[in-house]
């Protein structure tokens, strides 16, 4: 196969340390991105573990009671003992009012437990030093605001962004990947980081959409993981893996003249789309001569 450029095996020892010393730095950051989420988020229904529930309480809320209550009985959880924990539970449940707060020691309990975090100098989370900081906290769950939203938003797109360019560019340069599969590697990405931040949004309007963030998430690790392996398989261990290991016959079936499985997968794909039209049609010409009729007739009923 005849390239035009310098494949990445055939770098000088510097660029392909140049490039496995950025690849590790990202491929360690997202694995303690990863980690965040799971101490974040993952914790947002009171268990460790990331759920479907989890990304409903973190973008839309859990409607069913406070703020407050939800992130102690959630992410927050740790960090202090249940009979602190219920003592503020029971002075939201009973008003927030700033007498009770400072009478019955909340202002002690939030003090010793919350302000080393919530502070003034602390940036993106309430500030517990001031007792309306607190008194936010204390109305429905709703989740996130769209002003965060706004904030984590254009950090993401700027941010990952740039990390999926220079990991693009490091695979454009390998050799056992067609130019077409390439493109789509490359390119996937950005198409589920837009969908990852997206799904944020609309989860913030309806909760059905938490699964899209779960989808899109995968989308990016899954592409991410492609990139990241290949490029380092490709740098210093091209022999024993593409030569004498599995990675042969990878190579075989990428350059036989049979069909790809991507051109089998198209034909299957257009064959179910031929046919899920034709069942479309028969359906709708059966709602139209016998469904709609017996709709017809029961408005008729009811007027």
């Amino acid at each position: 196969m005849t390239t035009k450029y310098t494949s990445l095996k055939d770098h000088d020892a510097p660029v392909k340390v140049l490039f496995t010393g950025y690849l590790c730095t990202v491929g360690i950051g997202y694995l303690f991105a990863l980690i965040q989420i799971l101490f974040t988020h993952g914790m947002a229904d009171g268990k460790f573990g990331l759920s479907v529930d989890d990304i409903v309480y973190s973008y839309y809320g859990n409607r069913s009671g406070t703020v407050l209550e939800q992130k102690l009985n959630g992410s927050m959880k740790e960090n202090a003992p249940e009979q602190e924990r219920f003592k503020i539970m029971e002075w939201v449940r009973s008003g927030a009012d700033f007498k009770d707060y400072t009478g019955d020691g909340i202002d002690k309990i939030i003090a010793t437990r919350c302000v080393m975090c919530h502070n003034k100098e602390a940036s993106g989370i309430p500030d517990f030093t001031d007792f309306e900081g607190i008194k936010a906290l204390s109305t429905q769950d709703t989740g996130a605001t769209f002003a965060s939203l706004t904030r984590v938003s254009h950090v993401h797109m700027f941010g990952i962004s740039f990390i999926f360019m220079f990991v693009g560019l490091i695979f454009s340069f390998s050799e056992t990947t067609t130019t077409q599969y390439k493109c789509i590697a490359i390119g996937m990405p950005y198409v589920f980081l837009v969908a990852d931040i997206l799904s944020w949004w609309l989860t913030k309007v309806h909760p059905m959409f938490a699964w899209l963030v779960i989808f899109a998430g995968m989308g990016m690790g899954v592409s991410f993981m492609f990139m990241w392996v290949t490029s380092i398989l490709e740098m210093w261990l091209f022999k024993p893996v593409f030569i004498n290991g599995f990675g042969a016959r990878y190579l075989q079936l990428r350059d036989s003249t049979e069909a790809s499985f991507a051109d089998r997968t198209l034909i299957y794909l257009q064959l179910f789309t031929k046919q899920l039209k034709l069942a479309t049609a028969y359906a709708f010409d059966k709602w139209l001569t016998d469904g709609w009729p017996v709709v017809q007739e029961w408005l008729k009923k009811i007027k």
